[in-house]
């Protein structure tokens, strides 16, 4: 087995490259984009197969979801045309491929959790560009599989927790949304998912969602970072239309995670036992 690692310097590459070396060493080669330029396909397919890779985990995306409603063309080269490359990449040396996706790619009128099965339609240009890389992908690479997550978060890099415990060094109130409802998911948990299914013993293709357990809103994912930072910061709840952004965001989307704990006997921690282990390796924790 040889794993090549797009994204690797973000937070779920990072993540999978801790948990890669501790347990599976010297089998994969990581890149982002100083070393591998996915939009470069003459590049792509000359890394996988002069490098004779037998995976491919996607980890690299475009996911500056508002910037994304200005740079069409450079989201749609990351998120569409880049995994293009990686699939005919992948289909030249006989390799599989396992892409990371998004909860954006449905509309979040859902009242229940979202299956893999349900209708998509994405409300952004950044759910959009994800959902069409989904299609390329399984097009080109019916073997693929693809993992839908949502509201990730790590100790690297940029995201929510990191940005709240910033604004409580100046803040004594902060304004959080309460209407949009998902799952917190600490990227070290889906590195783990990942593993777990580069290890089986099976290959089932196909679409699957991860998140940890449970749900929440914005505002109830502040008020437990900063609980467990022992931060006293009063988080008022706000309405998304009180907080217009450039880019729609699904209201509701929690993900079902059934069919990825059936098939490859995947175990998932609640969100906020996730969040204070992240919280945790951050030091932020009382």
């Amino acid at each position: 087995m040889k794993i090549l690692v797009t994204g690797a310097n973000g937070q779920l590459g990072t993540e999978l490259k801790k948990i890669l070396e501790a347990t599976m060493p010297s089998v994969a080669i990581y890149t982002d984009v100083d070393e591998l330029d996915l939009t470069n396909a003459k590049a792509v397919e000359s890394f996988v197969v002069n490098n004779d890779i037998s995976h491919i985990v996607n980890c690299a995306a475009y996911t500056a979801v508002d910037r994304a409603e200005e740079e069409k063309s450079l989201c749609a080269q990351i998120n569409i045309d880049a995994v293009k490359n990686l699939a005919l990449a992948a289909d030249a040396n006989g390799a599989k491929v396992i892409h990371i996706s998004t909860d954006y790619v449905f509309d979040g009128t859902n009242h229940r959790p979202y299956r893999e099965s349900d209708k998509v339609n994405p409300i952004s240009q950044y759910g959009t560009t994800k959902r069409k890389g989904e299609t390329v992908l399984l097009a080109l690479s019916p073997e693929a599989i693809i993992i839908r997550t949502a509201w990730l978060y790590s100790a690297h890099g940029n995201n929510f927790v990191k940005t709240m415990l910033r604004l409580a060094e100046k803040n004594d109130e902060i304004k959080v949304v309460c209407d949009q409802i998902g799952t917190p998911t600490y990227a070290r948990d889906l590195a783990a998912a990942i593993v777990t299914v580069l290890r089986s013993h099976q290959w089932i293709p196909g679409i699957y969602h991860f998140t940890d357990e449970g749900a929440a809103s914005w505002y109830d994912f502040a008020k437990a970072i900063f609980r467990l930072a022992g931060k006293q910061v009063k988080v008022k709840p706000i309405l998304t239309e009180d907080y217009p952004t450039p880019a729609s965001r699904p209201a509701y989307s929690i993900l079902d995670r059934s069919l990825i704990k059936a098939t490859y006997g995947v175990t998932i921690p609640h969100w906020e036992e996730a969040l204070a282990d992240c919280m945790a390796e951050l030091g932020a924790a009382k």
